[in-house]
C-alpha cells in the first residue's frame, strides 16, 4: 500500500483549554512534522462560526504554512465557492503561487448545497449487505443533513459571509470560470477580456470536493478534474461519490484518467486501547457540529465522558463513530487499505483530531511509519 500516497486535512482544531492562535500554532508545525514524514499533501478546511475550529481561510492558512514547510503540497479542501467569485479564488491563489510556485493545490467545494445523497445523486453498483461492502468497509445508514442545513446558524452564516441579496453564481459556471482565468481565456459574454495577474498561469493543481455522486462528481468529471470523496464526513455516500465522477469522467490536458482521494478520520496509538482513549471526545465534538450549534473545543476524555447521552445525541453521530479508524498502526493501516480497495482510490487523505498536540503529531508519525511497511 505505500504506492497509495496519504496526506493530511487540517480543520485547525482548538482544544478545549487552548486557544486559536495555539492552534494555529500547532497546525503550522504538524505541517512541518507532516512534510518530514513523507506525507504527499497537507490541506486545510474551511469553516465558519465554530467556537472550536481556526481554519476560517484556507488561502491565509496556506500562505502562512508555505512559508513554515519547503517541499510538501499545500491545498484547500476546500474553498467553498457559495459565497466567493471565481475571480477572488484565481486571485488569491494566484498569490501564494506566485511566492510558492508549483505547490498549491485548489481544492473547490459547494458550499449551501444540496446535502450529500440528494436527488442528484448516483446509486451505488457495489453492493452493501448488512451494511457492509464485499471486502468488510462498513458503509452506515444516509444521515440527513436537512436539519442542518436549514439550521439558524448556518442561515446566520450565509447572511454575514454573502453582500446582501446576492446570488451564488451556479456551480458548473464557476468552475468553468476558474479554468479560462487560469488559462488566460476568460471572455465576459459581450466579448470583455479578463486576465489575473498574478493568477493567469498559476501553477496550480485543481481538485473538486464533493460528497456524493451528484454535482461536484459530474462537474469533477466532464472537466477532467481531480476528485476528493468524502469518508470522513458522509461514509453513506462515498461509493456513489466515487462512481459517479467515474462515470461522468471525460479525459482533459490535465488527466487522461479519473483520479480520486478519499478521507478518512483517523487515530493512531501504540496500541488500541491508547488509541480509543485518545479518541474519546470525538462523539461530543461531532454532537456539537450535526447539532447545529458549531464545533466545540475539542473535548478533553474526561470532559467527554462526562456528557450524559440521550438517544437523540448517539443518532446524530453514530454513523461517524462507525467509521472513525481508531488503533495501533497495524490495525488503521488494514482499515485504510480496506477503504483504499473498496473506493479504488488514489490516495487517502487523512483528518486526525486528538485534545493533546502531541498525541495528534504522534498519530500520524506512527501511521507513517507502518504505511511505508505496507
Amino acid at each position: 500500500m505505500s504506492d497509495i500516497p496519504l496526506g493530511v486535512l487540517d480543520l485547525v482544531p482548538i482544544p478545549s483549554g487552548a486557544t486559536a492562535t495555539e492552534a494555529l500554532r500547532n497546525s503550522v508545525d504538524l505541517a512541518r512534522r507532516a512534510e518530514e514524514l513523507g506525507y504527499a499533501r497537507y490541506w486545510f478546511a474551511e469553516h465558519h462560526l465554530n467556537p472550536g475550529v481556526a481554519g476560517t481561510s484556507p488561502a491565509v492558512l496556506l500562505a502562512l504554512t508555505a512559508s513554515a514547510t519547503s517541499t510538501i503540497r499545500l491545498g484547500s479542501g476546500a474553498v467553498q465557492l457559495g459565497h466567493r467569485t471565481a475571480l477572488s479564488t484565481v486571485e488569491e491563489f494566484g498569490l501564494i503561487d506566485a511566492l510558492h510556485p508549483g505547490r498549491l493545490d485548489l481544492g473547490l467545494g459547494r458550499s449551501g448545497g444540496a446535502p450529500p445523497g440528494g436527488p442528484s445523486a448516483r446509486p451505488t453498483t457495489t453492493p452493501v449487505v448488512d451494511g457492509r461492502t464485499p471486502n468488510g468497509l462498513r458503509i452506515p445508514p444516509r444521515f440527513s443533513f436537512e436539519h442542518l442545513l436549514g439550521s439558524p446558524r448556518v442561515a446566520l452564516q450565509r447572511t454575514l459571509l454573502q453582500q446582501p441579496n446576492a446570488a451564488s453564481q451556479e456551480y458548473g459556471e464557476q468552475i468553468d470560470d476558474i479554468l479560462a482565468l487560469l488559462a488566460g481565456t476568460y471572455r465576459s459574454a459581450d466579448g470583455v477580456e479578463a486576465h489575473v495577474v498574478p493568477g493567469e498561469g498559476a501553477d496550480l493543481q485543481l481538485w473538486i470536493l464533493g460528497s456524493s455522486g451528484g454535482v461536484s462528481a459530474e462537474v469533477a468529471g466532464r472537466n477532467g478534474l481531480r476528485f476528493a470523496a468524502n469518508y470522513h464526513v458522509s461514509p453513506a455516500t462515498v461509493l456513489e461519490a466515487a462512481e459517479g465522477y467515474r462515470a461522468a469522467f471525460q479525459p482533459s490536458d490535465v488527466l487522461d484518467k479519473p483520479y480520486v482521494s478519499v478521507s478518512a478520520d483517523v487515530v493512531v496509538a501504540e496500541d488500541d486501547e491508547r488509541a480509543r482513549e485518545l479518541a474519546t471526545g470525538y462523539g461530543l465534538w461531532v454532537r456539537s457540529i450535526r447539532n447545529a450549534e458549531g464545533a466545540v473545543p475539542f473535548p478533553t476524555p474526561d470532559e467527554a465522558r462526562a456528557h450524559v447521552w440521550s438517544d437523540g445525541d448517539r443518532a446524530l453521530v453514530q454513523d461517524r463513530l462507525d467509521t472513525q479508524f481508531v488503533g495501533s498502526p497495524g490495525r488503521v493501516a488494514d482499515q485504510l487499505a480496506q477503504l483504499q480497495e473498496a473506493t479504488g482510490a488514489d490516495e487517502l487523505l487523512i483528518t486526525t483530531i486528538t485534545h493533546d498536540h502531541a498525541d495528534r503529531v504522534r498519530s500520524y508519525e506512527l501511521l507513517a511509519e507502518e504505511w511505508r511497511t505496507r
